[in-house]
């Protein structure tokens, strides 16, 4: 089988012409604001830390972890309030904690070495061009291709060797670029069968991603998907659904393979369909009556990844409509119900998040890569849409 693997990725091309929602350049400045604040305090008041989520609006220092796979977030935040601001400060800073997060380019601990290297170690390779960087990245991407299992054709997460989590379609992204820089074809090979197993065991015929697959050792057998975080096992837990959006969507500007753009599209069709005029997401679609009605960390992920389907989409009406429904999610989560206040009394960016809600960790918080992500989104769109202030680049391959 031949698994071929584009020397650039493909470039992200705005749907046109798409009108944002009244007062978003204006909301969105402010919402570049209130972060810079907010990252400003937290590396002033706690330095050298990494926290997930917050505590009734605090930063949670000593918070159970469940797995460690957030550091590159922070460092991502610097290095977009950076390029968006042209702070040298803030880039010095956002060299220094991607500095601290090195050793982990070996980690073959976790399956989340894309969620920390290319929020940091990619973005600084993309802004200074060092060749050196570009190393570190490829070495990540490298560690992670060693969880492959052969049999099942799956990376498997950090839970267990029999495990597959949707969120790692988050990750192989650096693997295929780690293929792509290296021309190296067994990189590019386990990047292609991961994302062929998850499109065809973990994402549902009417587009919804189960969180976890679970397959037998000895043979590589699918027996059944589960879940950590949905509601239960047949459930559609909202952040993997986002992640599967943007996931599948990044794969295929690294391979032109148009299996994963329409995955990413069913992906976002469900998102749509299920969430609608409402536009910020459950925790799970399927829980009857839950107790908090959104998850905007999860909507922050998919605002961003169906900004990226949209500008990846040759149809231009389908288009179009991506494209205004992902800046929808974005006003709706810069409003001052979701956007903490610059000078709130509340430590993260982005409320009404959670981490995991049948462990008790991060409910209706904020929650880092929720952080992370709105700004990711928003940089991507304000690349297409043009600010007064200066905007982050469109990251390859974002």
């Amino acid at each position: 089988m031949n698994y071929p693997v584009l020397a650039a990725a493909l470039p992200l091309v705005p749907p046109t012409p798409v009108r944002p929602p009244d007062g978003y350049i204006e909301a969105a400045e402010n919402a570049w604001d209130v972060a810079e604040t907010k990252v400003r305090s937290l590396i002033h008041q706690h330095p050298d830390r990494f926290p997930l989520y917050t505590t009734d609006g605090r930063w949670s220092l000593q918070g159970d972890a469940w797995t460690n796979w957030c550091e590159g977030f922070l460092a991502g935040e610097l290095w977009l309030l950076a390029e968006h601001t042209g702070d040298q400060e803030l880039r010095a800073r956002a060299e220094h904690y991607s500095r601290l997060i090195e050793p982990r380019k070996t980690d073959r601990d976790v399956h989340d070495l894309g969620f920390l290297f290319w929020s940091s170690w990619k973005r600084w390779f993309d802004s200074d061009g060092d060749p050196g960087l570009d190393v570190v990245v490829v070495e990540a991407g490298r560690t992670l291709a060693l969880r492959f299992n052969e049999q099942g054709r799956y990376l498997r997460s950090f839970l267990a060797a029999d495990s597959l989590f949707i969120d790692i379609m988050m990750n192989v992204g650096i693997i295929f670029y780690a293929a792509s820089r290296t021309g190296d074809n067994d990189l590019a090979r386990i990047a292609y069968e991961h994302c062929l197993t998850t499109r065809r065991y973990l994402v549902r015929g009417d587009g919804s991603a189960s969180h976890e697959g679970i397959f037998a050792l000895d043979s590589g057998q699918f027996l059944r998907q589960t879940t950590q975080q949905g509601w239960r096992d047949d459930g559609s837990w909202a952040r993997g659904q986002a992640w599967a959006i943007y996931g599948f969507g990044t794969a295929y500007r690294f391979t032109g393979d148009r299996r994963f753009l329409a995955t990413a599209a069913a992906c976002a069709d469900f998102y749509i369909e299920r969430t609608g005029e409402r536009l910020i997401a459950p925790n799970d679609w399927e829980e009857p009556e839950p107790a908090r009605p959104f998850e905007s960390s999860a909507a922050a992920i998919a605002a961003a990844g169906i900004w990226q389907l949209a500008c990846l989409t040759q149809d231009t009406a389908r288009a179009i409509s991506y494209g205004e429904y992902a800046l929808r999610i974005q006003h709706r989560l810069l409003a001052p119900d979701f956007l903490a206040g610059e000078h709130e009394e509340w430590d993260g960016i982005l409320k009404h998040g959670s981490y995991h809600e049948a462990k008790g960790l991060g409910v209706d918080e904020s929650v880092m890569w929720g952080d992370y992500f709105l700004l990711d989104g928003l940089a991507m769109v304000a690349a297409s849409l043009g600010s007064p202030r200066k905007r982050a680049a469109v990251a390859d391959p974002r």
